[in-house]
């Protein structure tokens, strides 16, 4: 595809917009690290959860979903809607507590909730874990998927494709550099609201070049009846007991993973990005309404336009080689094929904007945790607020420098994939727990990060576990969540308590359930108990049911079932109203920042 100077044009102009709103916000974030990594926690919930959805929608999230598509039909995408269940658990358990527990990163916690040396080793040891090595490979394969792309639709060779990343790159340091996290904020939304607009276009043209919607679900139909798979490639749920969702897997998605997985963006009980946007909000009202609205946008209303892109894919590839080797590419030769040429350079920009939300929020977070966990923690305390913002912004450069090596070196965005599940799995619960129960110490997560780590590698390396096959990914979380639990239970009851003043601090701080506080909640007379538990299992249980009939009824309207679609919003509908009433019963009015 080949650009004029008009596609350059528009292009340019959308790099300027983006460095334009990093010049005007300058100041207002830079005058603490606050207002540098939170953003003063001053912002708007529309603002901090459209940041969430916009950083999840990277450059890659639209191919991702294709390959889904085309190997495993609309079905095929259980495999992360299936997370709804830990969104939603973030939304209405945790989105509170983080909010009040009033730290600057996720990893500080640690030294709020425990005591001594573990906490401390603990805080400095995930601040460096996440802030480099989980982080920079995170942005290496974002950076892949942006060559990919590149050399696909610009015809350009790999070396070329890296080379123009390597600017975009540049140029979002630049603006994370210049205005921190309020710059992250306000360009996420500018890029979102075009992202997803041209993903919206590029949809209709791929259905009208395809004769209509009509033309489009009959010939799906005619491709289900010539395959030896009983699944409709249409179908909005799994099949199971089939190849790729047998049983045993279903019912680790349903029953297990959503819960026991660490994962970026999917923390069990929030964490990373999700948590630094709940901290950057007005207020806790503000910090749950910004996730709420982050996990309606990104299960239910996002993937549509790149599931209609996917199907005409299907239809369009389905006998060739190349899209049967590498489904992904499908998403790009329809981009290439239907989209009319005045259209390229927006589309591009586009492309541009879902890369740079992502690499500028990892680039800022990252920088939050090396310099808020380690720097100003650990080798250069009491300087004045200025000297951190200055060493914030070198770090981001920094951050930014190693990101290239990685990426330069770097084969595989699958096996980088490979390599985060093998760290995270096991280790959700203590995470989701350690809120809740006083008894957990620091040794709790250290021996669940190291068990997790170990079974893992283990099972992966050792055992050949493969997380690409549904039965191994299977058996390879439950084992692992089976032998982690096991492990990091006993030494919690094998090791002492956090003292006594730690874990009345921490529940005077943050005010969780007292039902598993014990002796520390009747310590503490001084503390309204917050009985919310049965509250907030049912805006849990309401929020869940919302989000799925909000995506059903989409899906259904979009593939021509108006009646049952409409049926599926109005009942969504409903369990919104029903959540909008709960959450104003409970006394906003009187939350403070």
């Amino acid at each position: 595809m080949q650009l004029n100077y008009i596609d350059a044009a528009v292009i340019a102009l959308y790099f300027a917009f983006n460095v334009s709103i990093a010049l005007v916000l300058r100041k207002r974030a830079t005058k603490s690290v606050s207002d540098y990594f939170v953003s003063g926690r001053n912002a708007a919930w529309w603002l901090a959860g459209t940041s969430m959805v916009a950083t999840t929608f990277a450059a890659d999230t639209p191919l991702v979903v294709t390959g889904l598509v085309a190997r495993n039909g609309i079905a095929g995408n259980w495999i992360w809607w299936n997370m709804v269940f830990s969104g939603m658990l973030t939304v209405f358990f945790y989105a509170r507590l983080w909010r009040r527990a009033g730290v600057l990163t996720d990893v500080e916690f640690a030294e709020i909730r425990y005591s001594g040396r573990p906490a401390t080793f603990l805080r400095g040891f995930r601040a460096l874990y996440l802030g480099i090595p989980i982080n920079v490979i995170i942005m290496g394969w974002v950076n892949l998927a942006m060559v990919k792309i590149l050399t696909n639709v610009l015809g350009v060779s790999k070396v070329e494709a890296l080379a123009i990343a390597l600017g975009m790159m540049l140029v979002t340091a630049s603006i994370s550099v210049m205005s921190g996290l309020w710059g992250v904020l306000w360009t996420d939304l500018f890029q979102f609201v075009l992202k997803m607009g041209m993903v919206i276009i590029l949809a209709v043209f791929a259905v009208s070049a395809s004769g209509g919607m009509d033309s489009l679900i009959t010939r799906l139909h005619e491709i289900d009846a010539s395959r030896s798979s009983s699944s409709s490639i249409l179908s909005l749920v799994p099949e199971v007991g089939s190849v790729w969702m047998p049983m045993i897997t279903f019912f680790v998605f349903i029953a297990v993973n959503w819960w026991a997985s660490w994962y970026p963006g999917a923390e069990p009980g929030g964490g990373g990005y999700i948590a630094q946007r709940i901290f950057s909000a007005r207020d806790e009202k503000h910090s749950i309404l910004a996730v709420l609205w982050f996990n309606i946008a990104h299960y239910a209303l996002r993937p549509w336009p790149w599931i209609v892109v996917a199907l005409v894919a299907v239809v369009r590839f389905h006998n060739d080689p190349q899209f049967l080797q590498d489904p992904e590419s499908g998403y790009i030769r329809i981009l290439v094929s239907d989209l009319p040429a005045y259209l390229r350079g927006v589309m591009l920009a586009a492309f541009a904007a879902a890369y740079m939300s992502t690499i500028g929020t990892q680039l800022n977070w990252g920088a939050s945790y090396i310099v808020n966990d380690v720097y100003r923690r650990f080798m250069a305390r009491g300087r004045e607020e200025r000297h951190y913002v200055i060493v914030s912004q070198g770090m981001t450069v920094l951050l930014m420098l190693i990101s290239i090596v990685v990426t330069f070196f770097m084969d595989s965005i699958v096996d980088a994939w490979k390599v985060l599940m093998a760290l995270g799995a096991g280790t959700g619960l203590v995470y989701i727990l350690r809120w809740f129960w006083w008894r957990i110490n620091a040794w709790s997560e250290i021996s669940a990060m190291s068990a997790a780590f170990v079974t893992s590698l283990v099972l992966q390396f050792g055992f050949h576990l493969d997380e690409k096959n549904p039965q191994d990914f299977a058996w390879l979380l439950l084992i692992t969540v089976g032998i982690t639990t096991a492990v990091w239970l006993s030494v919690t009851l094998a090791t002492k308590p956090e003292p006594r003043e730690v874990l009345l601090s921490f529940y005077r701080k943050v005010r969780p359930n007292p039902a598993l506080w014990g002796p520390v909640a009747r310590e503490a007379t001084d503390v309204t108990p917050q009985r919310d538990g049965v509250f907030n299992l049912l805006n849990w249980l309401l929020g869940v049911a919302m989000i799925y009939a909000f995506l059903f009824g989409l899906g259904k309207i979009i593939l021509g079932g108006v009646a049952v679609g409409t049926a599926f919003l109005a009942a969504g509908c409903a369990l919104g109203a029903a959540i909008y009433i709960n959450i104003n019963r409970r006394g906003w009015e009187t939350i403070v920042k």
